[in-house]
């Protein structure tokens, strides 16, 4: 009964770790530099050949994961799965854009479940 019981607590723990995560600042930037970003951008200049998407990442009390998921124009083109492991933590993942990739993009930013935090849109003309 006692292992049970422990089973249920750790559960507990490891769900309510990324129940509590918050997404304090997050932006598309054309760089990293020192764990953050150069830039902070809204539309991006067709012909820009990476980008990333940096988040800063509140109130995990237990090591966790976000994901982010760029899409296109609708169309999901890239998924990362990224490790959380403090209650402030900073990360990133990055995404090689072709020249025909034009048009209305965002960054949905989803918790271990597959829940969305946050989404990081932006344009690429």
């Amino acid at each position: 009964m006692k292992t049970v019981i422990l089973a249920l607590t750790l559960m507990l723990v490891s769900v309510t770790g990324s129940l509590a995560l918050d997404v304090v600042d997050a932006s598309i930037t054309t760089r990293i530099v020192n764990r953050e970003p150069l830039d902070s951008l809204n539309t991006v200049p067709a012909g820009t050949d990476q980008l990333y998407c940096f988040t800063r990442v509140n109130g995990a009390t237990d090591d966790t994961w976000i994901t982010h998921v760029w899409y296109c124009e609708d169309q999901e083109l890239a998924r990362v799965r990224l490790p959380v492991r403090s209650s402030s933590w900073r990360t990133w993942s990055s995404k090689r854009i072709l020249p025909q990739w034009k048009g209305a993009w965002r960054v949905e930013v989803l918790d271990e479940r597959g829940e969305p935090l946050l989404i990081v849109p932006f344009s690429i003309f």
